[in-house]
């Protein structure tokens, strides 16, 4: 049976991420259609390309010929944000901190216990409806895909609570109760472990599609960090971790031996790091707001991509180290301070976004993807670097239903 569905015109730019597509401007990996059009139908794109080449073939015009016809008036469309790495659920807020920061104090994990009390304390009520506010916030600058990950509960029953309301609005959550050691625990890290890989996995692993782990100074070592993501992956959860944020250490490369679908931060690489990173299919996730928010030192995105290396940008929306859910910014930032092109941030904002989560169907816009895509208020995707701090995204849409 026909399904009439929606044709997008007036398109300026449209950015595809489809390597396949003829790229006019140097960046084919963008795989860029001039003067284009977008044909979807529940949800999916059905064609994409120039619009003086509509379909011709039969069953291809009838879908034309009976769409609504939307015209985006000489826009810029790009692939919807793929944020992989955030942490959305939690109460109170950070503030005094981040100006005690900017005042000259360093930034260590230990205040992530701040976070935890105040998260303790929230009802599931204030926790929906402040993530509900967050959701509200990526769909407006652009971003239809992100994960989110707990680990501000590090009790069984406040874990598996963050991960069911994180549940409600996204697929893509990751159980990171290895985020640090709770205070109760502190003079036995041990047994905090032995309570992550027992009686807290078995409660979180329903509500999850990953687990994760803070491999670092202050947080877990690195045989901690295995033997919990091990019980993961025996649950059939897939690996994520947190590596080398505050200095060089073996996460990186643990990361990779188990096959992890990403290592994020990645901020202190050694030439051993990148390598290995080089030959495996687990992503470097860097994040850009978090330097900015931090004063370290930005990870090297250069040597990463030179290397051959996919590389993802993500917001880690959080209340201590990067409390922003801006991926525009993020792309900014990492244009302005880690080395990236305009194209190569964009890239790694959608389908790098997409390959951290080892999804097919996002962060792209060929034909069999999902039509998650945003309309700029701009001629070309590289306004996303050169008006830093301006909203661009004039609408947004998901499985083809505009969000905002």
């Amino acid at each position: 049976m026909h399904t009439p569905g929606t044709l997008f015109t007036g398109i300026g730019q449209l950015v595809t991420n489809d390597p396949g597509v003829r790229s006019l401007t140097g960046t084919a990996r963008l795989g860029i259609v001039e003067d284009a059009a977008l044909l979807v139908t529940d949800g999916v794109v059905t064609w994409v390309g120039p619009a003086a080449s509509l379909p011709t073939a039969e069953a291809a015009a009838l879908a034309v010929a009976d769409a609504e016809v939307v015209d985006l008036e000489g826009a810029a469309v790009i692939p919807g944000f793929v944020d992989s790495h955030t942490h959305l659920v939690f109460g109170g807020d950070r503030a005094a901190e981040f100006e005690a920061r900017m005042s000259g104090q360093a930034y260590t994990a230990g205040g992530i216990r701040s976070t935890v009390a105040a998260t303790r304390a929230a009802t599931d009520a204030e926790l929906a409806a402040r993530l509900d506010g967050f959701v509200t916030e990526l769909l407006a600058q652009g971003t239809t895909t992100f994960e989110i990950k707990s680990g501000y509960g590090l009790t069984v029953a406040d874990e598996a609570r963050l991960l069911e309301l994180a549940s409600r609005v996204t697929d893509e959550t990751t159980f990171l109760g290895a985020h640090v050691v709770p205070v109760e625990f502190a003079a036995d890290p041990e047994a905090y472990v032995d309570l992550v890989v027992g009686n807290m996995l078995d409660a979180c692993a329903p509500h999850a599609r990953w687990i994760d782990a803070f491999c670092e100074t202050g947080a877990f070592t690195p045989e901690q960090s295995r033997r919990i993501l091990e019980a993961g992956t025996a649950r059939g959860l897939g690996v994520r971790l947190h590596a080398s944020q505050l200095s060089a250490g073996p996460g990186i490369r643990l990361a990779v031996e188990l096959d992890a679908a990403s290592v994020d931060h990645c901020t202190y690489l050694t030439e051993d790091d990148i390598a290995a990173l080089a030959g495996s299919s687990t992503v470097a996730t860097l994040l850009p707001g978090v330097e900015f928010s931090t004063r370290q030192q930005f990870p090297d995105a250069r040597r990463l991509i030179d290397a051959g290396v996919t590389v993802a940008l993500a917001s880690d929306c959080n209340p201590g180290s990067s409390f922003t859910s801006s991926l525009p910014f993020c792309i900014a930032v990492a244009v302005r301070d880690m080395g990236m092109t305009p194209a190569e941030a964009l890239w790694s904002a959608t389908a790098g976004g997409a390959a951290a989560l080892r999804r097919a169907d996002v962060g792209h816009l060929a034909a069999g993807a999902s039509a998650d895509f945003v309309a700029l208020r701009a001629p070309s995707y590289v306004h996303l670097a050169y008006r830093p701090g301006v909203p661009l995204a004039a609408g947004v849409w998901r499985a083809g239903a505009r969000v905002a």
